[in-house]
Formats: structure tokens, sequence, C-alpha cells
């Protein structure tokens, strides 16, 4: 129950906005650096990169321009960059067999990033999708998008990962039990302090649309994501994979997308109290910027904005496109 306000003039609110100081003083939530997390793309090339249309301002890297750029966002102090390797269609296959391959761009990208720029983080993408023929997270066996068969894959796809040097795992797939698997392979390999972020509440939602242009699976994509993705409507079952997710052995989790789904964020930290993460995914940074690019937002106001939204809704931190340039803003 909230407290009862004393009647006006005892209690005037506005002597707390009267002043920066003041309203410094009073200020319940506040973004720093140390809850970024920049996503990039990598693709093929030697001292390369192309623009996402789709994305205004993003664009992939070949591995050495990644390398550079994690250098950079080093010297930010962002504490953390998530890979995402564009596949074009020629490169993907029915068996998926390169997303576990040593040497795939991921892996190549996680050994350069690490020797460059030794005190990030580097995250990683966990699912079948860019190297997937149809396009899809998982497995596709007569039209039904398989979950054991994918599992094992995703586990392969994990530890190659941990042996590249990645920091943290990403699983974004949604395949049930993935997980305790994940977890109990990387302990038997040795690689028992691996992090695991888990995309635990991710919605089967129309703002993915850009990032699939920018990893290459909007051409693959065969049907929807909706038997394994999350639907819009539910808010109940988001606290059920979380649950699961934390039993099974995660040390971290997210909720996709991100300004649309703050009340998920909200229920999950208040009900688990662990690290949480949001991702503010392709949609919402395109159409951020396209606003801005016909001049009707301020855009660094509504970038700075949009992000301490996720520290208000319990939040540890975001992945966002934004990373860079609220990095800087942020460092003055």
């Amino acid at each position: 129950m909230s407290p009862i306000t004393p009647a006006f003039p005892v209690t005037r609110l506005r002597r707390m906005r009267r002043t920066p100081a003041l309203r410094a003083l009073a200020r319940q939530n506040t973004l720093t650096v140390d809850d970024l997390i920049w996503p990039v793309f990598v693709m093929e090339g030697r001292d390369a990169e192309t623009p996402v249309a789709s994305m205004p301002g993003v664009m992939r890297r070949s591995v050495d321009r990644i390398a550079k750029a994690a250098v950079e966002a080093q010297n930010l102090g962002i504490p953390a960059i998530c890979i995402f390797p564009y596949t074009g269609m020629e490169a993907r296959t029915e068996d998926c067999a390169m997303a576990w391959d040593a040497n795939n761009l991921t892996n190549q990208a996680i050994r350069a990033i690490k020797d460059a720029a030794p005190d990030i983080a580097v995250m990683t993408d966990i699912a079948l999708d860019p190297y997937n023929i149809n396009g899809h997270d998982g497995f596709v066996e007569n039209g039904e998008i398989v979950n054991d068969r994918t599992v094992d894959a995703l586990v392969k796809m994990a530890l190659a990962q941990a042996e590249a040097g990645a920091d943290i795992l990403g699983p974004s797939d949604m395949m049930d039990g993935r997980i305790g698997a994940i977890r109990a392979a990387l302990e038997a390999d040795g690689h028992a302090n691996v992090t695991i972020l888990s995309y635990a509440a991710k919605y089967a939602s129309a703002f993915y649309g850009p990032f699939r242009d920018a990893v290459g699976a909007s051409a693959a994509l065969t049907g929807d994501k909706k038997t394994y993705q999350m639907d819009p409507g539910n808010s109940d079952e988001a606290l059920r994979l979380v649950a699961r997710d934390l039993a099974e052995g995660a040390d971290m989790v997210m909720v996709k997308p991100g300004m649309p789904y703050l009340d998920i964020c909200r229920r999950v930290k208040d009900s688990f109290g662990v690290p949480t993460y949001a991702y503010q995914v392709s949609g919402e940074y395109a159409m951020i910027q396209a606003a801005v690019q016909n001049g009707w937002l301020d855009g660094e106001r509504v970038m700075m904005e949009s992000l301490l939204a996720f520290k208000r809704s319990g939040c540890d931190g975001v992945l966002t496109y934004f990373a860079m340039d609220a990095a800087r803003v942020l460092r003055g």
C-alpha cells in the first residue's frame, strides 16, 4: 500500500526537481557503462565491413575489424561484447555442422577478441539459425522443429565456443532442456567456469526483422518460430521458464525483446532476484533510428531514456546496438 502524501502546500513534490543537484540526489535509477553489452555481427573477409541497411549505423565486420572494434569498446569501459555471425545461403546446410566447427566465424572472432581486448568479456549466441538452410533455431524434420536432436547439436556448439575462449554462452534457441544439457557438458569437459546467460523468456516477436537481415536469416526462414518462442500474450509462462533455466544451471537470464516486455523484466527481477538482462532488439533500435533520421526525435536523449527504462524495470544490464554511442555519452 502506498504511503499517504500530506496535502499541499506541506508537500510540494516539485521542490526535489528544482535543480540538477536536487534531481540527482533523488534519482532512483542510473545508467552506467557497466550496464552495456554490445551485439556485433561478424562476416567473412579481411579488413572489410558492410552496413546493415535496416539498422542505420550498424555494420557487419570481418574478424580483424571485429577485434579492432572490441579494443575500442574495451577502452570505453564496455564490459561485454556479443558475437553474431552473418552466414550466406551458400554456407547453410540441413545438418548445420558449421555451428560447432572450431574454425567457424564465431569461434574465429572469439579468439581474435580475446587476443586483442583481453579485458572485455566475450558472449556468444547458441542457436542453429545462422547455419540452418531452413533458418530455424533447431533441426526441421517433416515440418517440425525437433527438440532433443537440436539440444544435442547445441551442446556441441557450446563446447566449441567454450574451447575457443568464450566467457558467456547465450542459448537463444528456446529448446526445452538445453540449459541443463549444456551445463552438464561444460562441467564434464573442464569448462565449469564458463557462464550461461539464458534467453529464458524469448518471445515470438515481430521486432526481430532487421536482425534477421543482419545475420542473413530472412531469406532462409521457412514458416515462423511460434512453436518454440513464447506467445506475446503470456507472462506467467516467462516465470516458469526462468525458474526452469535457473534450476538447470543458468547464471543469468534474459528477456527478449526489451521495451515491449518491461513488465516481464520487472516480474522476473522481483520474483527471483537474479542477474536479469534484456535485449533491446533490432526492431526497437531501427524504429528509434528511423525517427531520429526523420528529425522527429532527439537521438541522444531518446537513446539514453530508452536504456534507463531497462534499469528502472529491474534489469542489471542490456544488450543494445546503442552501446558504443551510449558509452561515449556516459564517459562525457
